[in-house]
């Protein structure tokens, strides 16, 4: 029940139409107050589809009182026409929840230069709106999966307050947010301004840090919503901590779901100068397409660590670097140490350990391997 488990909202999932397979393809969650706070992050990607154009401008008040969201098609690239679409959705959601349009956030996510057809959409709005339900979670998590294997949901508690969240995503995982779908609902009273600055900060050390394949959507969107319906109102580190919580769940089961991946691969980069040199780093790491298909390969090549640490602006010297892989410290002062055969590369979880020495900031990046079933489902996917 993840987005329906805290009070005060209600969800569906149908299908449209859009997915000629049958499968559901249109969910819609509407918060029943009494308040209506939000706050919204969006793709760092310039262009911009046109669900994106039309939410940016509906979450300036800081007001959000239903979000609606398609698979099947991107509606990025669809001309005048496809904006109109969004604007139209957003009307017929609006006159069945007796709302206004300026109230209600769009998603859509698909391929880019599909025109979603109009009125598939408003039929879909009709059909939703009817099966509303505080049980309609799992139905709305599974209405927006594209290329995703499982859904996304985690549930939240805290004393007298929940958040509940769901999330869509496989691939093209890459900052800032990741190729992703997100909807997140709390009971807890808690002001718009209130909400942004805890979203930004989950956001920061969540998706963000998510780098898949080093693609970038242009649809990306996390929208929160808080329906004040506890009564509680928690103290904004107490909620930030609870929202980061949920956000780091979502982002480590978009990785365990990335396209055809066989490997986890968390990239912890220590005792940087700055937390942006220790991003930076594990960024680069995360990029290298050498090394994620030498995990493929359960090659545990230090070297390619090295050679995509060298790529960045860190501060760091690079005749004093330490690399583990899983533990192992095959690499000690810029020279090899510990034998890399000792290294088991064969479960699923890969962990690399980065030793700038340079500082006391860290971070870490979560990447996958790369591997032909990438490939594949990428090659084949507009078929």
């Amino acid at each position: 029940m993840s987005i329906t488990h805290p009070a005060g909202f209600v969800a569906s999932g149908v299908h449209a139409g859009l997915k000629s397979n049958g499968n559901l393809d249109l969910a819609l969650v509407v918060n029943q107050g009494p308040r209506f706070d939000s706050a919204s992050v969006f793709t760092a990607n310039r262009c911009k589809a046109n669900p994106v154009l039309w939410s940016q401008e509906v979450v300036k008040d800081g007001v959000v009182k239903a979000v609606v969201l398609n698979s099947g098609g991107a509606n990025c690239y669809t001309g005048p026409e496809g904006f109109q679409t969004t604007h139209a959705v957003a009307e017929k959601v609006a006159e069945k929840a007796g709302i206004g349009a300026i109230d209600v956030v769009v998603c859509s996510t698909g391929l880019i230069g599909l025109a979603n057809d109009r009125q598939s959409l408003l039929d879909g709005v009709e059909a939703a709106h009817a099966a509303l339900s505080a049980d309609g979670g799992e139905l709305a998590a599974q209405a927006i999966m594209t290329t995703d294997s499982v859904n996304k949901q985690c549930v939240v508690q805290r004393d007298g307050w929940s958040i509940g969240a769901m999330a869509k995503g496989a691939g093209m995982l890459a900052p800032a947010l990741a190729t992703m779908l997100v909807v997140i609902t709390t009971d807890a009273i808690v002001p718009a301004d209130e909400l942004d600055a805890a979203l930004r900060a989950s956001t920061r050390i969540s998706f963000d840090r998510l780098d898949s394949d080093g693609c970038m959507s242009t649809n990306d969107t996390v929208t929160v919503l808080a329906s004040g319906a506890s009564g509680v109102q928690p103290g904004a580190e107490e909620f930030t901590a609870a929202l980061q919580e949920a956000c780091v769940s979502l982002a480590k089961q978009l990785l365990a779901d990335a396209e055809g991946a066989d490997h986890e691969i968390s990239i912890e980069v220590l005792h940087a100068a700055t937390e942006d040199d220790a991003v930076e780093v594990g960024r680069s790491v995360a990029r290298s397409n050498l090394f994620k298909a030498a995990v493929f390969g359960k090659d545990p090549n230090w070297g390619r660590v090295l050679a995509s640490v060298g790529t960045t602006q860190a501060a760091f010297d690079p005749a004093d670097l330490d690399v583990a892989i899983n533990g192992v410290w095959v690499c000690k002062q810029s020279t090899p140490a510990e034998d890399p055969a000792t290294i088991d590369l064969e479960p699923r979880k890969v962990t690399v350990t980065i030793d700038l020495k340079s500082g006391d900031a860290t971070a870490t990046v979560w990447t996958n391997d790369l591997t032909h079933a990438y490939v594949h489902e990428n090659s084949a996917y507009s078929s």
